[in-house]
């Protein structure tokens, strides 16, 4: 029986993705040892499924879309740059949400339970948080130069957005890293 690496995830947008795009490249050139998000693969992660049988995908994305049914579109704005699991040992590089963080967190809340009853997804211990991945660490070793640096982007502005629509991913790993493909999209009210 095949399997999916799913997740559930909503895009920031075009005008957001500009500005990510931007302020990574800034990171890139003054933080070598980080492997840095391709453009294309920018979003934020409401859930993270992990391996799913193909034959449960389709309730997977009902699921998704009777989650959402009724919830409304809304704002976001991205600003902020931070770090995972904190600034002594920076791990994962994101962008953070400031406007939209609370409807971020009611999307996630509403698709938590029908998900985990489903059988399709495990709750995390630790506290769901809006943010955008930027890049990952390359190393074990904690990153002087990416603890020292971050600190200067804390009030970065990465642009306003609207999110209209969640999305039921799935995620390839090949040799030149993960390939996102949408296998659903459950559209918010206007």
């Amino acid at each position: 029986m095949s399997r999916v690496r799913t997740f559930i995830a909503v895009d920031p947008g075009g005008p957001i993705r500009d500005h990510l795009l931007n302020v990574q490249r800034k990171l890139a050139r003054e933080v070598p040892d980080v492997k840095w998000v391709e453009e294309n693969n920018f979003h934020l992660t409401l859930l993270f499924l992990g391996e799913v049988r193909d034959r449960d995908l389709p309730n997977v994305c009902r699921a998704v879309s009777k989650a959402v049914d009724g919830l409304p579109s809304f704002a976001i704005e991205v600003k902020g740059i931070g770090c995972f699991p904190n600034p002594r040992r920076p791990r994962v590089v994101w962008a953070g949400v400031s406007q939209g963080a609370e409807e971020i967190v009611a999307l996630h809340d509403a698709l938590e339970d029908p998900l985990f009853q489903l059988g399709c997804y495990r709750r995390e211990e630790r506290q769901f948080t809006p943010h955008v991945t930027l890049g990952r660490s390359k190393s074990d070793e904690p990153s002087e130069q990416l603890a020292r640096v971050l600190p200067l982007y804390q009030d970065w502005h990465g642009g306003d957005g609207l999110i209209r629509e969640v999305l039921v991913m799935s995620s390839e790993l090949t040799s030149q890293g993960p390939e996102y493909t949408v296998l659903a999209r459950s559209k918010l009210d206007r």
